[in-house]
């Protein structure tokens, strides 16, 4: 085709702006790669407008909050005179016994499945704590009321009940009976009997201990809410 020819087969020029009804030539594209993305620029728009149905529908929610604290499990010894056992002592002969009022209390806001207590003596052993036999022995005692009397042997005007039955002074994890602090804000009156048997012999002299008592409390068994 000539020149000439093809200036008057051109559409006549207005302006030097083409006419809307061009624009689908844009898509005639020869190449491969102008034909996929000319697919795909038709697709994207189809589903533009398909999601344009979805504006249309009802809908309704709604929503809660839970708030959640965990419990705390605490026990505490009483202090001053409610706690004597940390008080030292001295001169004790075969057949004495010594004894020490503490309180027992659970502060915390949870019940205890049991309260567990662990004695020792470290590296301050000796015949005292070592001799099961002949060595030192515990007893503990609850009563329901305050134990009577400024000085040793103290008395319980309520109800008595054992505690700890009498052994051997060094024990590990025993389980502690008759305790109303198992209860959550309750607290025992307890009185620590320490006594050396009249059975000690001449090798006990001059011995010396220090002892710990250490009480753990275990929650109480899991349940559900």
């Amino acid at each position: 085709m000539s020149a000439t020819q093809a200036g008057k087969n051109r559409p006549a020029d207005h302006g030097g702006h083409t006419k809307g009804h061009l624009i689908p030539m844009a898509i005639t594209l020869k190449s491969t790669s102008g034909k996929i993305l000319a697919s795909v620029a038709l697709v994207g728009t189809a589903a533009a407008v398909a999601g344009m149905g979805t504006y249309g529908a009802f809908t309704s929610s709604t929503s809660a909050s839970q708030a959640v604290t965990a419990g705390t499990v605490t026990i505490a010894l009483g202090t001053g005179a409610n706690n004597t056992l940390n008080v030292p002592v001295a001169g004790l002969l075969p057949g004495d016994k010594v004894e020490k009022l503490v309180t027992l209390a659970n502060t915390g806001n949870s019940d205890l499945n049991n309260v567990t207590l662990t004695t020792s003596a470290g590296a301050t052993g000796s015949l005292l704590t070592t001799d099961t036999t002949h060595g030192l022995q515990l007893t503990i005692e609850n009563c329901s009321v305050a134990w009577t009397g400024t000085a040793a042997p103290y008395t319980c005007a309520g109800t008595k009940t054992t505690v700890l039955a009498n052994g051997p002074v060094i024990a590990a994890n025993k389980v502690l009976n008759n305790l109303t602090s198992l209860t959550s804000t309750k607290t025992d009156n307890l009185k620590v009997t320490t006594a050396l048997p009249a059975t000690a012999n001449n090798d006990f002299q001059g011995a010396t201990s220090t002892l710990a008592f250490s009480f753990t409390g275990t929650q109480r068994t899991e349940t559900t809410k």
